[in-house]
């Protein structure tokens, strides 16, 4: 598997995380932990702390992220803590998910590809929701400056309102956008969206 720009800066960041043992959940994580119940799959799972949280609410979590760093983390805890937590190594970019789930997370995924990819995997998480079940779908989106993290050419910023449009017909559970300081004053904008398939 071809390691990418984004892959390498966030591996980077992972292994300091875990020398620094900081595994805090950010808001984003805070917000979707409630709604994920049940078989759930974790997409861009990072170090997987939201994943590792999931589980050791009872759910039954598959976690896949491309940073070998965070895998072998998630892999670690799992066996040591007897987690119902699976880490899988893939390159998202072709990444196809299979079977259905009771909630699908991807958060600050999405924009890490060009449109095409970032949509085409957007309608693979809606597809594989079982109904009554929810998606936590969480991007930056247009008015992010901070592009450090990006690939040139490789990333989707979305517009404000385009998660709520392509939900149409789910019921919203939450919708929102936040903005943060970022690096060399930049900010990051994000919009996130948790719905329920009816």
């Amino acid at each position: 598997m071809t390691i990418s720009h984004s892959v390498s800066f966030f591996d980077s960041q992972f292994r300091k995380q875990i020398h620094e043992q900081n595994f805090a959940l950010n808001p984003f994580e805070q917000a979707a932990l409630k709604y994920l119940t049940g078989d759930v799959l974790d997409l861009g799972c990072g170090l997987g702390n939201l994943s590792m949280a999931a589980a050791r609410s009872g759910a039954t979590v598959v976690a896949v992220d491309a940073s070998p760093a965070a895998i072998a983390h998630i892999q670690q805890v799992a066996a040591d803590e007897n987690l119902a937590l699976q880490g899988i190594q893939a390159d998202l970019g072709s990444y196809r998910v299979s079977g259905q789930f009771d909630a699908i997370a991807a958060i600050g995924l999405l924009m890490f590809f060009d449109r095409a990819r970032a949509l085409e995997l957007l309608e693979d998480i809606k597809q594989h929701v079982k109904p009554g079940g929810r998606a936590a779908i969480n991007v930056l989106i247009e008015g992010t400056t901070y592009m450090g993290m990006f690939e040139p050419g490789h990333y989707t910023l979305f517009g404000r309102d385009e998660l709520a449009r392509h939900f149409a017909g789910w019921k919203v559970l939450e919708l929102s956008c936040q903005s943060f300081p970022a690096p060399e004053n930049t900010e990051k904008v994000f919009a996130t969206i948790i719905a329920q398939k009816v």
